[in-house]
């Protein structure tokens, strides 16, 4: 017997059953954007959360997805702070 697959929504969030499903794909996608900078420019954590006014922790799980706590809003700020809007 064959497992059944159902086609993706394109938002895993909203797959799984999230009420905030779009949000959720938000964060993550500003997320993403915001490491992908980072790693670009080769900024250490330390430097990184001075840049963005937070602390080292705050970037650890920044940059490793842990969202919760982050705002899209707080997020679109960290871009703008990194010189991209």
């Amino acid at each position: 017997m064959y497992p059944i697959v159902i086609p993706s929504s394109g938002n895993v969030f909203a797959d799984l059953g999230f009420a905030d499903a779009e949000e959720r794909k938000t964060k993550v996608r500003l997320a993403f954007a915001i490491k992908q900078i980072l790693q670009r420019r080769h900024l250490a954590q330390a430097e990184a959360a001075r840049r963005l006014a937070i602390n080292r922790p705050r970037v650890s799980a920044l940059v490793n997805y842990r969202l919760e706590g982050f705002s899209v809003e707080r997020l679109m700020h960290f871009l703008n702070a990194l010189g991209r809007a």
